[in-house]
């Protein structure tokens, strides 16, 4: 038998679900598509730096688990830049972590309550003027 799926803690699911290359129609283009899981693991590892037993934990997945699934999401990414395709974010096996949503300074510190359909990366700390992420 089979052991069930843990579900992986996902932060909130994201504003832009969506991108396609400039200057090609959509209908011209295949689609990529990554799971709420898989962005989430960009976020943390890539955007935010955190160590991969840290983003596990966040996660609340193992180490080798969310290993596999920062390799899987890096090589959607990887494929759609280079051969020009869409990318959709949608799906996965994850649900919303409880946790305020928020939006953090990387560099000091600061942070403020997300906003919904406003990304954290298009507001500027008031602090020092830094990049804002999700926290």
């Amino acid at each position: 038998m089979v052991r069930p799926r843990r579900f992986r803690r996902v932060l909130s699911e994201p504003d832009v679900t969506f991108f396609k290359p400039a200057g090609i129609r959509l209908v011209d283009l295949e689609e990529i598509v990554i799971s709420v899981d898989e962005f989430e693991a960009v976020r943390l590892k890539d955007l935010n730096g955190l160590e991969q037993s840290d983003c596990a934990k966040k996660m609340n997945i193992s180490q080798p688990t969310f290993h596999r699934l920062i390799l899987s999401a890096r090589k959607k990414l990887a494929e759609a830049i280079v051969k020009g395709k869409a990318i959709r974010i949608e799906g996965g096996h994850f649900q919303l972590s409880s946790s305020q949503k928020t939006c953090v300074c990387h560099d000091c510190g600061f942070s403020v309550p997300k906003e919904r359909g406003k990304p954290c990366f298009t507001f500027k700390c008031p602090e020092c003027s830094g990049r804002m992420v999700w926290g």
